[in-house]
């Protein structure tokens, strides 16, 4: 034996064998990616019917709820497999020709700039949206700019965090490479 008290080893055990409980979290994401394939589908088939009619903003709002909810389904793809092989189990069922080149390299590091890069973008992509729906008068100007502010601000604390985040992550890098 190691030197250690019988009961420290089992409660070190107990520990680690707490991390299962994140496996419940991690298949409720799974079902919240069915939920987001089910909106996209209905999304889709509400728009095809009035593609001949729509004019060229239209399209461009189309497709940027489309590319939004693309964006959120990678963000729970990102947040599955990085969450589960970090934090619980790696994955032993994947082939090496299917296996995306990312999965089982991203550190809780690498996921944080990933997660924060992903909402930046859905961010982004949500208040072009709403400037666009500006620009053709669908909304109440005094309204829109108002909540357009807070959504600018919103989307530069965003930003501003991500660059911060990424910015502590390569000033500890540059510290274990100056020990």
């Amino acid at each position: 034996m190691n030197g250690k008290n019988p009961l420290e080893m089992k409660f070190e055990q107990l520990l680690f064998a707490s991390r299962w409980l994140l496996a419940p979290v991690y298949l409720g994401l799974v079902i919240a990616l069915f939920m987001l394939m089910f909106v996209f589908a209905r999304e889709l088939l509400h728009y095809i019917p009035q593609l001949a009619k729509m004019d060229g903003d239209k399209v461009v709002v189309m497709l940027l709820t489309l590319i939004d909810m693309a964006l959120a389904g990678n963000l729970l793809l990102i947040v599955i497999f990085s969450g589960y092989e970090n934090f619980v189990s790696k994955f032993d069922v994947v082939e090496k020709d299917d296996r995306p080149d990312w999965m089982g390299r991203i550190d809780f590091s690498g996921l944080k700039i990933k997660l924060i890069g992903s909402i930046v973008a859905i961010s982004g992509i949500q208040l072009l949206k709403r400037f666009m729906e500006v620009g053709k008068g669908e909304i109440d100007v005094a309204l829109a700019s108002h909540e357009l502010r807070w959504m600018v601000i919103l989307h530069l604390t965003f930003v501003v965090s991500g660059v911060l985040m990424a910015l502590m992550d390569w000033l500890k890098a540059r510290s274990h490479d100056c020990d």
